[in-house]
């Protein structure tokens, strides 16, 4: 088959377009040819070396979209020919309030969707919902990330207030969708105003630019207060969401891409009696839940940029440098 390896750790140019051979399914696993595959922020940090785990040679990706066609001999709830997404988390456990220490996720340390064919676990392919195209793709990890952030833990509300800050990637879209979809009130922030416009048409009912000095108080002054920030900024933004935030209100942590929060302000949060919650990925029932509201709403995933798996280096400048609203998708060649 033909896949994109790594050999050696550095930036996207590393990547290179191999004939490898085809994966075996095992006993309780299933071989899907992928149609369509797609990115997240995960990749760079495996291409980079920076994702703990990482050995090389090694085929990234976690996100895919494909048919089954072949599966273990120990398998029969799942036919050939049927049509999936698949579910990236692997070895999460039994309980579903919190993964086992071995949970990992596809695309290192097992090789991953940027390749024409991937063997995983038969519990971890799901029907692909029947109004979304090949390009559904691109909801496994951002869907299911968004999914037990906002609702298995943020436990999200209708008529609540929700800020996500930083909207454009793809986690933050399907923040906006999915909250918006459960009657919440849907606030974002960004450095581009067009993005702001652009969650609007998800279901946002406003924003700020965060590159103005007041944005807070605009914020404030907008929305009366926030029930619920689910964030993946960290850094110095974190202490303005505790000033932001209601008495009772909670916030979920499921990243921080601007680095440790300086001079964390705690008063804020024991005073404000604020719930601080870390969220990571999501179990089977968040999986199964998670396309379950995608189906019952007719959520269509947000694309950006659609690309040729050959081309998958420029996706991921384009995704490096921010210019992506909603999630880059690339197409995995048939022959």
């Amino acid at each position: 088959m033909k896949a994109m390896m790594l050999r050696e750790f550095g930036g996207p140019n590393q990547l290179k377009l191999e004939d490898v051979e085809t994966p075996i399914p095992g006993s309780k696993e299933v071989l899907v040819r992928l149609k369509a595959a797609a990115l997240n922020r995960r990749d760079l940090l495996v291409i980079q070396g920076r994702y703990p785990g990482t050995k090389v040679p090694a085929i990234p990706g976690s996100d895919g979209a494909g048919e089954i066609v072949a599966v273990g001999d120990e398998i029969y709830d799942v036919s050939i020919g049927g049509e999936v997404i698949i579910n990236p988390g692997l070895n999460w456990g039994n309980d579903m309030n919190k993964k086992r220490a071995e949970f990992t996720i596809l695309g290192v340390p097992t090789n991953g969707t940027y390749a024409q064919y991937v063997k995983v676990p038969a519990e971890n392919v799901y029907s692909k919902p029947s109004h979304l195209s090949w390009e559904a793709a691109a909801l496994p990890l951002a869907g299911l990330t968004a999914y037990r952030a906002l609702v298995t833990k943020g436990k999200v509300k209708k008529g609540e207030t929700v800020l996500i800050p930083g909207v454009g990637g793809g986690v933050a879209t399907y923040l906006v969708q999915f909250a918006a979809a459960l009657g919440a009130e849907v606030y974002v922030t960004s450095s581009k105003e067009e993005k702001i416009e652009k969650a609007k048409t998800l279901g946002a009912t406003g924003g700020v630019n965060y590159t103005a000095d007041d944005w807070v108080e605009k914020l404030e002054k907008l929305t009366g207060g926030i029930d619920l920030s689910v964030d993946s900024i960290g850094g110095e933004v974190f202490n303005k969401l505790l000033s932001l935030g209601k008495i009772g209100s909670r916030i979920v942590s499921f990243g921080a891409t601007r680095g440790p929060i300086p001079n964390l302000l705690l008063p804020n949060m024991y005073v404000k009696e604020i719930s601080v919650l870390g969220s990571t990925m999501g179990s089977q029932q968040d999986f199964a839940d998670m396309v379950k509201l995608i189906e019952e709403h007719k959520i269509d995933p947000v694309l950006d940029e659609i690309y040729p798996l050959e081309e998958v280096t420029e996706a991921l400048f384009r995704m490096e440098k921010g210019e992506n609203f909603g999630k880059i998708v690339l197409t995995i060649p048939q022959d």
